[in-house]
């Protein structure tokens, strides 16, 4: 049997999986696993790319949490013109200016929730797990503790997962922009 030869990267799902009501976990290393550049300044830079990032297409983030050598984000589209994947080819090149001379890896890794993962109880556990990563890792006893860790919806920047009634927040402004 002829099988196509594999030039490199990772193999991407249809576009479709990223486009409108998508629920995606992304993963972006460092190059070579540099650290050092993870301070509250370069947070606060981050989070505003990000932010320009979503706002322009369509896209929440109720989880992310930034380590040394990577970062998670977790984003859903809350609405069918959502382009998880032009968000991404954007933050990440906007990303790469503030990083400079240290960069990205040249891909990102992603899982595409499954339906299962999307129920409101099975998604707060995807979230949960990725916000504590630092926790996992040693850095911090209790993640809530980790400053480089959090949610980010355009138009609500008190969206903190720290908080008791976050969840149910979170899906009110979400229900609130949802178009389908």
């Amino acid at each position: 049997m002829d099988e196509p030869e594999y030039k490199g990267g990772l193999r991407r799902l249809d576009s479709s999986y990223y486009e409108g009501i998508s629920f995606v976990h992304w993963t972006m290393c460092l190059k070579d696993q540099a650290a050092g550049w993870l301070d509250p300044a370069h947070h606060a830079a981050l989070r505003e790319i990000c932010l320009h990032a979503f706002a322009r297409e369509f896209l929440c983030c109720p989880a992310y949490c930034l380590m040394p050598d990577h970062g998670h984000f977790l984003l859903l589209g809350y609405d069918v013109r959502a382009q998880q994947r032009a968000a991404i080819r954007w933050m990440r090149r906007e990303w790469n200016l503030l990083l400079s001379p240290l960069k990205l890896q040249h891909q990102a890794y992603e899982s595409v929730l499954r339906e299962s993962d999307r129920s409101r109880e099975a998604f707060a556990s995807v979230a949960v797990y990725i916000l504590r990563n630092a926790e996992r890792a040693g850095l911090v006893e209790d993640w809530r503790g980790w400053p480089y860790a959090g949610a980010l919806f355009p138009g609500y920047p008190k969206l903190d997962p720290r908080k008791v009634h976050f969840w149910e927040d979170f899906w009110k402004a979400y229900q609130k922009h949802l178009s389908t």
